[in-house]
């Protein structure tokens, strides 16, 4: 028979082990009702995770009481509020980890450099580094535009379904910020379709008149992250693209480096606590 210490250990044991599952149950069901648009019902998360329905209420209910979920009039439940803290907490982390590399961006390709991510239906830019050209773009730190207008929104969604990519457009509408913008479903899944050939998005004038844009995914990325070089479509000819990409490509495949070290070495450490 084990001493009444081994049985406490091993009961603790037991015990931790069971609080670490419900945790990432729990982070899981948030990333799904995430994936699925930020509102989801039981039955549907039961069906996408594999997790009983009493599992997942017994979880649920823990999260609205916690704030990070809420539960509708229609009883489906949606993503919290205090979730955009921390979301927006760990936005402008990661905008500060991209810094050198989009300062390295602008040195070797004279142009704007950005970082944006795809928050729900929109893309918001959490880092940039200006061009020293008297001539340059600027774009706000926590600016929200929709993704169809934009080279990062297309570097971002080219990897997604057709079928998300039309939900989502259903959801935000294509409205035309300039004439050349793409403002049906169909011409922007032919736009995704030349993404996935060439490896980069472009933005030609289809935001602003007058200004083209660069853009390619960030490998790996914790969340879907993207990083683009913008600036004067007299500056960013076609020429100069052949130029730029390759130059895109290798920060961001850099940076996806520098960002996997780092959630390794958190890991670690949070091992060893």
């Amino acid at each position: 028979m084990p001493s009444s210490s081994a049985s406490t250990t091993d009961a603790t044991k037991s015990a931790s082990a069971g609080g670490v599952q419900s945790l990432e149950r729990a982070f899981d069901l948030l990333e799904r009702m995430a994936d699925a648009g930020g509102e989801v019902g039981l039955s549907e998360l039961s069906a996408s995770s594999g997790l009983p329905l009493p599992t997942i209420h017994r979880l649920m209910r823990t999260l609205v009481a916690c704030g990070y979920v809420r539960q509708q009039t229609n009883r489906r439940y949606a993503l919290g509020p205090r979730l955009i803290r921390l979301g927006e907490s760990a936005s402008r982390l990661l905008g500060t980890w991209a810094r050198p590399y989009l300062a390295r961006l602008v040195e070797e390709t004279g142009e704007t450099a950005n970082m944006a991510l795809l928050d729900g239906d929109e893309i918001v830019y959490v880092a940039q580094v200006p061009s020293k050209h008297s001539m340059r773009m600027f774009t706000e730190v926590g600016r929200r535009v929709l993704p169809h207008s934009t080279g990062v929104g297309k570097a971002l969604l080219a990897h997604i379904s057709p079928e998300e990519v039309r939900a989502l457009l259903s959801r935000t509408g294509m409205p035309a910020a300039t004439e050349k913008t793409i403002t049906t479903p169909d011409g922007f899944l032919d736009a995704l379709e030349l993404v996935r050939r060439a490896g980069y998005a472009v933005d030609d004038n289809e935001q602003e008149i007058g200004v083209r844009c660069l853009a390619v995914p960030v490998p790996n990325s914790p969340t879907a992250a993207a990083i683009s070089i913008s600036g004067p479509a007299g500056r960013v000819t076609e020429e100069a693209t052949e130029r730029i990409v390759p130059v895109l490509q290798e920060v961001a495949r850099d940076l996806s480096e520098a960002l996997a070290n780092t959630a390794q070495a958190q890991a670690q450490a949070q091992s060893h606590i």
